[in-house]
């Protein structure tokens, strides 16, 4: 009979990607690997601390734009539900303001789609001994981009506004008056040196700011 060529004591991934295609592939790919173990596969943000819970991965490698939760705000809960699982975070939007968000949630590492598995593997190896793994490109752009100009107050109102909604809707979702969404409104189409409130949005989601 072949040897089994895995490691007495595996590294378990959880892994988070909306894609089954890519999720499928990712994992096939990663089991190849002598020393990890995908331990569990989920297709939304909201299934991705549950899993953690059930299955104690050491390493959830999470994609950002999920349905039910987005990677950075279920790395933020990782980080208080489950902090012995390290997070990395894998996206095909390598957005400045995404690398800056996932930092503050605790991530330590992102990486972008179009590497090669090996050095996915080596990331996951890298950040379970503590390391911080950053991709360099992303990390220059980061540096040259500057910080996020919104207060988090702007950045809600900007994606309660994002689907369309009118100032009176957004009010009430926040529970704001109508003249403050119109001062938050203002505020955040001036500093992304947009024309309207949809500019201001589609602006700041290429900036990763929301």
């Amino acid at each position: 009979m072949p040897r089994d060529r895995r490691a007495a004591k595996s590294i378990r991934v959880l892994l988070a990607e909306d894609q089954g295609m890519m999720r499928g592939a990712l994992a096939l790919l990663l089991g190849m690997e002598p020393d990890i173990q995908v331990v569990a596969q989920v297709a939304a943000g909201d299934a991705i601390v549950d899993a953690a819970l059930t299955h104690r991965p050491d390493v959830a490698l999470l994609d950002i734009e999920l349905p039910g939760m987005s990677g950075l705000d279920a790395a933020a809960e990782l980080r208080d539900q489950a902090p012995d699982c390290r997070v990395l975070i894998l996206t095909t939007f390598g957005r400045p303001g995404y690398l800056r968000r996932a930092m503050e949630a605790g991530a330590a590492g992102f990486l972008v789609k179009d590497g090669p598995v090996e050095e996915l593997a080596a990331s996951i190896r890298r950040v379970l001994t503590g390391e911080t793994v950053i991709d360099p490109v992303l990390a220059a752009a980061a540096l040259s981009a500057g910080p996020n100009p919104l207060t988090a107050r702007e950045c809600d109102v900007l994606r309660a506004a994002a689907d369309g909604a009118t100032v009176a809707d957004v009010a009430d979702r926040l529970h704001l008056s109508e003249s403050t969404v119109r001062n938050y409104l203002s505020a955040a189409i001036g500093k992304t040196g947009t024309r309207n409130r949809t500019e201001a949005v589609r602006a700041a989601r290429q900036q990763g700011w929301l």
